[in-house]
């Protein structure tokens, strides 16, 4: 049987002590050995290896510490202790790593790229999600018992009813601003009374939906993708299949139903909203009465700005309410990934937003709705 890692003391002829190590010096027990070691202070001349029945790195390791902390020298040592010895005090060195130096440019192209496969990634995995849509909308159609009302009226509320005071306060300054710098510009080509056309045009086309989109995003988008990251973290979606509920189906298509429907409503709200502050200016600061701010809206504000809006926000609701959900299916591990997704979440959405908004303006002047 191997003894453990043990050793004696000696008084050497010049003065100091000599350690005679004994045992086996390895792993499994060394760690007595080693606090006595450590409490020897710096006393010890010699450390005779002679009587040692087994050494491994660890224990070799040891050996070199306490000789190089106590200037001893090892003595008795064979060939299979002194090459261990040898290689661990070969590592054995306080000489600073410098950092590999990188260029800049080489730096730079090297974010970028993972920037591009980032994205590139991202992108793939949103197209599949929205694969996954359609396939739970077409699976609901087949079984509507499955289809859950009570969750979409649910969203109804928190994305339509409860974003109307945000989104009036905003479409109502958003129409008085741009009601007020195209006075000022208009003024000096004196056609102030084009300002009408402004702010009709520009409310019902573009400003409405638009910055309604934007405020959804940062509202609800967020909002789905931090409401369905904590269930990912706390397991409910897990449990949710364990039960053989699909989560798209329970999760994402209700707030995906909701938001489509409820932005055409509120885009035309925010209209409305945006051409009354705007009038509100008109009628102040041009003297234009609003019986013939109404009117002159009804004048030059073509049908097809209405229908131009109202085909927008629909889409816009779909891509927020998905990139939303997408980003909340996407966190993994802690609390600190809910923040991340839901950061992104608002991120993709108003990007994905203003793309398409583009899109729709090339589209609509090349059908003639311009």
């Amino acid at each position: 049987m191997i003894e453990p890692a043990d050793f004696t003391q000696d008084t050497a002829e010049e003065g100091g002590l000599i350690l005679r190590l004994n045992g086996a010096w390895t792993i499994a027990g060394v760690a007595d050995a080693d606090k006595r070691l450590r409490a020897l202070g710096d006393a010890v001349r010699h450390i005779d290896l002679s009587a040692v029945e087994h050494i491994d790195t660890v224990g070799a390791w040891i050996v070199y510490r306490t000789a190089r902390d106590m200037g001893a020298d090892i003595v008795g040592v064979n060939a299979n202790a002194r090459s261990l010895i040898e290689a661990v005090g070969g590592v054995d060195s306080n000489d600073s790593i410098a950092p590999p130096v990188i260029s800049p440019i080489i730096k730079l192209i090297g974010e970028l790229g993972d920037a591009v496969l980032t994205a590139f990634g991202t992108m793939v995995q949103f197209i599949a999600f929205m694969g996954q849509c359609v396939k739970a909308i077409i699976d609901l159609i087949l079984h509507p018992r499955r289809f859950r009302i009570h969750a979409v009226v649910q969203h109804f509320e928190h994305v339509g009813v409860r974003a109307l005071a945000i989104v009036g306060l905003m479409s109502f300054l958003i129409g008085i601003v741009i009601a007020q710098q195209g006075a000022v510009q208009l003024r000096q080509f004196g056609a102030e009374v084009f300002t009408v056309n402004l702010v009709g045009r520009l409310t019902l086309r573009e400003l409405g939906v638009l910055m309604t989109a934007i405020m959804v995003a940062g509202r609800s988008g967020s909002a789905f993708a931090a409401q369905i990251g904590t269930m990912k973290i706390t397991e409910e979606v897990d449990a949710m299949r364990t039960i053989g509920v699909v989560p798209t189906e329970a999760l994402v298509i209700p707030r995906i139903m909701a938001t489509v429907v409820m932005m055409p409503l509120l885009a035309m709200y925010s209209s409305i909203i945006a051409m009354i502050g705007g009038g509100l200016l008109c009628w102040i600061a041009l003297d234009i009465p609003p019986a013939t701010f109404v009117q002159r809206i009804r004048e030059v504000v073509p049908f097809t700005d209405l229908l131009v809006g109202l085909v927008k926000a629909p889409v816009f609701g779909a891509i927020i309410a998905m990139a939303g959900c997408f980003q909340g299916m996407r966190v993994e591990g802690n609390s600190e990934e809910v923040g991340l997704k839901t950061t992104a979440a608002v991120v993709q959405a108003i990007f994905l937003v203003i793309v398409l908004d583009a899109f729709f303006a090339v589209f609509f002047t090349g059908i003639g709705w311009n």
